[in-house]
């Protein structure tokens, strides 16, 4: 299955850890990089949490960020021995001091007077966990949707790569038979003896130099490679990154040893066509 490395998806859930939502961003890269952002008390899940991102996704650059969403107040508790002491100071401080008020709001802000209850760790990570798989669940699901167009293009890049290779096949014997022409007509130019088979050494020399059959059959086993692999259902990008590389060679070897227009202008076309379907794979997982 083809994936694209770009891609968004959110999730939200509710468990005893609270409302948490999860945002993913991917974009390509070469090897799998995540940035986490989580809350504080989460933050001891995050080992646990790349190894479930890394058994989903094997390349990209993805941005998670965790948040919660309500301040779990229910769960508040006040220190009442921590609250009485201060209460006895207040009402020493008040004797001392008549002017001087302490509001009931500020005791309340005096550090540890309001404490969070202890949460359950598994309770904890079973509810990160939640919302982090529908949030890789949904971002998978808009990989492949991207991934199915981008196979579509590099499908149609392939069966033009093909009509190219079939259109140089067709002109070779042309163009053998231009090249023995050019080759008679120079060496009758020469207005010397000729030595008997020099015209063929000259033209044997000359085809071997030219020749493109074993470019054009290399490029029609890489078309019939790229094909298969566009079909599997494994992590692909890095494969079709090499066989554009094989593609590119061989398209640059045709063009060197061109001696018809034809021919030249065909191996400029496979460079067009070879680089933008490198293009694309770039996006690919």
């Amino acid at each position: 299955m083809i994936r694209s490395m770009t891609a968004y998806a959110s999730a939200e859930t509710t468990g005893p850890a609270g409302t948490l939502s999860c945002e993913l961003r991917t974009v390509n890269h070469r090897y799998l990089e995540l940035s986490p952002r989580l809350p504080d008390d989460l933050r001891a899940f995050e080992s646990q949490l790349r190894e479930r991102v890394a058994a989903k996704l094997s390349r990209g650059k993805l941005d998670l960020t965790v948040r919660r969403s309500d301040s779990r107040s229910e769960s508040l508790q006040i220190n009442h021995a921590l609250l009485a002491r201060l209460s006895e100071i207040s009402l020493d401080i008040d004797a001392r001091f008549p002017k001087m008020r302490i509001e009931f709001t500020e005791l309340l802000r005096f550090p540890g007077v309001m404490q969070q209850a202890e949460m359950d760790p598994e309770a904890q990570q079973a509810t990160l966990f939640d919302v982090l798989d529908r949030a890789l669940d949904a971002l998978t699901a808009t990989r492949e949707r991207e991934g199915e167009k981008l196979a579509a293009i590099l499908r149609e890049r392939l069966d033009a790569i093909e009509n190219v290779v079939s259109d140089v096949r067709r002109w070779m014997p042309e163009i053998r038979t231009a090249l023995r022409t050019r080759l008679e007509t120079r060496l009758a130019d020469l207005k010397q003896p000729v030595e008997p088979g020099r015209l063929e050494q000259e033209l044997v020399l000359q085809i071997t130099r030219t020749d493109v059959d074993e470019e054009l059959d290399r490029l029609s086993t890489h078309i019939g490679e790229t094909r298969r692999v566009l079909g599997l259902k494994e992590p692909v990008g890095r494969r079709l990154d090499f066989l554009m590389q094989e593609f590119n060679r061989e398209a640059n070897t045709l063009g060197s040893k061109s001696v018809d227009a034809r021919s030249t202008n065909a191996a400029v076309e496979l460079k067009v066509l070879i680089e933008q379907m490198r293009e694309q794979v770039q996006n690919i997982e």
